[in-house]
Parts: structure tokens; sequence; C-alpha cells
């Protein structure tokens, strides 16, 4: 895995194979999108770890399996708590509905307590 990789893993969690791939079939569009996670995900006036509660919430708002998982995998190697976690999955339950807070919470049990 290339540096950019491994920075990438290193902040979101899981890096889904098909963009593994990418570096191989397009290597600019590979490296732009590196720099592009980069910039987004670097602190500034908030926090890399309020990104990531943010980005929580999103995927769960989306329902997004492979998302979920990879942003709480993420979460936890920032140091992210269950506690917050929690109140993330409360934001998405507000405005997403109950089963996107289900949904949430059955990817939370699975990676925060894994």
């Amino acid at each position: 895995m290339t540096e950019g990789m491994d920075i990438l893993e290193e902040k979101i969690g899981k890096v889904p194979h098909i963009f593994k791939k990418l570096a191989g079939t397009d290597p600019n569009l590979h490296e732009m999108i590196l720099k592009l996670d980069q910039y987004i995900w670097d602190d500034g006036v908030i926090s890399r770890k309020t990104k990531k509660l943010i980005a929580i919430a999103i995927a769960t708002s989306m329902r997004d399996q492979h998302a979920i998982k990879a942003q709480m995998a993420g979460a936890r190697s920032l140091g992210v708590t269950k506690d917050e976690v929690e109140e993330a999955l409360r934001v998405a339950y507000l405005l997403a509905g109950m089963p996107a807070y289900v949904n949430g919470k059955i990817v939370e049990e699975e990676v925060m307590e894994g």
C-alpha cells in the first residue's frame, strides 16, 4: 500500500477495495482524491474528531453500511468515545428517523465494542 493509502486508512478506518484498485487503474484520479481527502479531514476550524462524528451521522442517515463501519473504525483510532457516537446517532435519528438510528446502533455495537 502507498503512503497516501496508509494515511487514508488511518483517517477513515477502512479503505474500500475498489479505491485501492484505483491507484493502478487511474492513478491521477486516485492522487486527486487523496489530496481532497487530506484537505477535508485535516483539523481546521472544527477538529478531525468532530468531522468524524459528522461523517458517522451522515453515513447513518444514508444507511450506508460500508461507510458507517469505515467511519466508526476511523473514529476509534481518533479516540472518539461510544457516548460521542451515541450523540451523533441521536442527531441522525432526529433528521433521518428510527431506521437510520437502528442501523447506526447495530454497527456501533459491532465496531465500538469489538
